[in-house]
C-alpha cells in the first residue's frame, strides 16, 4: 500500500485551521517515494494499512511538522568576526572597525582566498547544525565575493554542500551587497559588470535560482537595485530584496513592484510599503538575529503586516557580521519575543511562509502530494518550537521520503 507510515504522532500540518497549526491529534502520515501519500487521524486509516506498509515508524506521541525552511542565510563565508562583536561592545563604531580592516571587507578578503571546496568544508558544520534543528531546506546566498569569479565560487560552494549533505540547498546570488573597495570610484561600471557578466554567468551555469540586492542608504539605491533585478527577471531568475532594514528607503515597495519572492528585514517599511507587499503577495521575512546583535530598536510593523494579510516568514540570516545565529527554532523564539508574533505565526514563519519566500509550493505543509520533508520533535505541542532557548528538541528528519537523520532518543 505505502512505503512508510508514521503513527502515534500528533501532526501539525501547517494547513489553514482555526488553531493556526492545522493540528491533528492522534494523526498518521503515509509516504510513497518522495511524497506524502496520506495524512489524517489514525482512526481513519484503511484497515490493512499497517499490514501492507513497508516500514512503520512508531513516533511515541511526538509532534510531526513539515521540515523547517531557513529562507535567508549567508551560510558560505570565510573566517569569522567575533573580534568586531567585542569591539562594538566596547563602543567602537562600524566606521572605525572598517578603517582597521574589519567589517564586510574582511569577510570578502578571507572568502576570496578560499576554493569552493574549502568554503563548502567550512560551511558544512553550520549546515549540519541547521539540519539538527529540523531544517530540510536552506537558502544560501553569495555576496562576499564582490567580483564575478568569487561570487560564482560561492555559489559553487553552496552546490557542493547540497551534494555532500542530504538537504535542499536553494542558491541565491546576492548580486548587490557592498561596493568592493577596489571599485569605490567605479560604481556604475561595477553595476554594469554585475548585469552584463555576473547575472548571465550564474544563470547559464544554473548556479542560482534567485537574485537578491541590498537596497539601503549605506548600500545601493532603488534605481541601481531596480536595474539589477529587472535584468535578473529577464534571465528567468526569481528576485528578492534586503529591504528597509535601517531606513525607509522604499525597498519593500520595490520588491512588490517587481513581484519579488520576498522582502527581508523590513523594520522601517511604511504603511504604503506593507500594502504594496499585500497586493503583490510578496512574503515579508523577519530576521531577529540581526535585530538582536545590532541592538536595533525599530521593530518591523507586525500589526500592519498582520492586518494587511502579508505572509510573514522567519529566518536565521546566518552570517559572520550581524547574525551569527545557527538555529532556526531559536530565531523563531527571538522573533516571538522581540516582535510579538503569536505561536502560530512563528510556526508558519518557518514552514509554509518560509517555503513561499523561496517560491516553493511543494513543501512547508503536510498534505497529500507534497514532498515528504518532515521533522519529528520531542515536544508536546508545535508552539514549543518558538518557546525554548537553545533546547535540542528535534528527534528525526525526513527529506524527500528518506529518513536523513535520527537525532535524539
Amino acid at each position: 500500500m505505502w512505503d512508510q507510515l508514521l503513527i502515534d504522532t500528533q501532526v501539525a500540518t501547517a494547513e489553514s485551521a482555526a488553531d493556526g497549526f492545522g493540528l491533528i491529534e492522534h494523526g498518521a502520515v503515509a509516504i510513497n517515494g518522495e511524497h506524502i501519500a496520506w495524512v489524517g487521524p489514525a482512526r481513519d486509516l484503511p484497515p490493512d494499512a499497517q499490514r501492507l506498509t513497508g516500514t512503520i515508524h512508531h513516533c511515541g506521541g511526538r509532534t510531526l511538522t513539515p521540515g523547517l525552511v531557513d529562507c535567508h542565510t549567508h551560510l558560505v563565508f570565510g573566517g569569522e568576526r567575533s573580534l568586531e562583536f567585542d569591539l562594538r561592545a566596547q563602543g567602537v563604531d562600524y566606521a572605525t572597525i572598517a578603517a582597521r580592516g574589519g567589517g564586510i571587507r574582511s569577510t570578502v578578503r578571507l572568502t576570496r582566498e578560499l576554493t569552493p571546496e574549502a568554503l563548502a568544508s567550512i560551511a558544512l558544520p553550520r549546515a549540519r547544525a541547521l539540519m539538527a534543528d529540523g531544517v530540510t531546506t536552506i537558502e544560501v546566498k553569495s555576496g562576499y565575493g564582490l567580483d564575478t569569479a568569487s561570487e560564482l565560487k560561492m555559489l559553487e560552494a553552496a552546490r557542493l554542500i547540497g551534494e555532500q549533505l542530504d538537504v535542499s540547498i536553494e542558491p541565491t546570488l546576492l548580486a548587490l551587497h557592498a561596493l568592493p573597495s577596489e571599485r569605490s570610484n567605479d560604481r556604475k561600471s561595477y553595476i554594469d559588470e554585475v548585469i552584463q557578466e555576473l547575472l548571465p554567468a550564474a544563470a547559464e551555469r544554473g548556479l542560482a535560482r534567485a537574485v537578491d540586492v541590498f537596497c539601503e542608504s549605506i548600500a545601493f539605491t532603488l534605481e541601481e537595485c531596480r536595474r539589477v533585478l529587472t535584468a535578473a527577471k529577464a534571465l528567468g531568475l526569481g528576485v528578492k530584496v534586503h529591504a528597509d532594514q535601517l531606513t525607509n528607503g522604499g525597498g519593500a515597495a520595490l520588491a512588490a513592484e517587481l513581484g519579488a519572492l520576498s522582502a527581508d528585514h523590513i523594520e522601517y517599511t511604511s504603511e504604503s510599503g506593507v500594502n504594496a507587499l499585500a497586493k503583490s503577495g510578496t512574503v515579508g521575512v523577519l530576521l531577529p538575529g540581526a535585530f538582536l546583535m545590532l541592538g536595533e530598536t525599530q521593530r518591523p510593523p507586525i500589526a500592519a503586516l498582520r492586518e494587511a494579510g502579508v505572509a510573514m516568514a522567519i529566518a536565521t540570516d546566518l552570517n559572520p557580521g550581524s547574525s551569527p545565529l545557527n538555529s532556526l527554532t531559536l530565531a523563531t523564539t527571538l522573533a516571538r519575543a522581540q516582535f510579538g508574533l503569536t505561536a502560530a505565526e512563528g510556526f508558519l514563519g518557518v514552514t509554509a511562509h518560509a517555503a513561499a519566500a523561496l517560491g516553493h509550493t511543494d513543501r512547508g505543509r503536510i498534505r497529500a502530494g507534497m514532498r515528504a520533508d518532515l521533522a519529528l520533535w520531542n515536544v508536546a505541542h508545535p508552539r514549543e518550537l518558538g518557546y525554548w532557548l537553545g533546547k535540542p528538541n528535534c528527534h528525526a528528519i525526513w527529506r524527500g521520503g528518506r529518513q536523513v537523520a535520527h537525532l535524539t532518543a
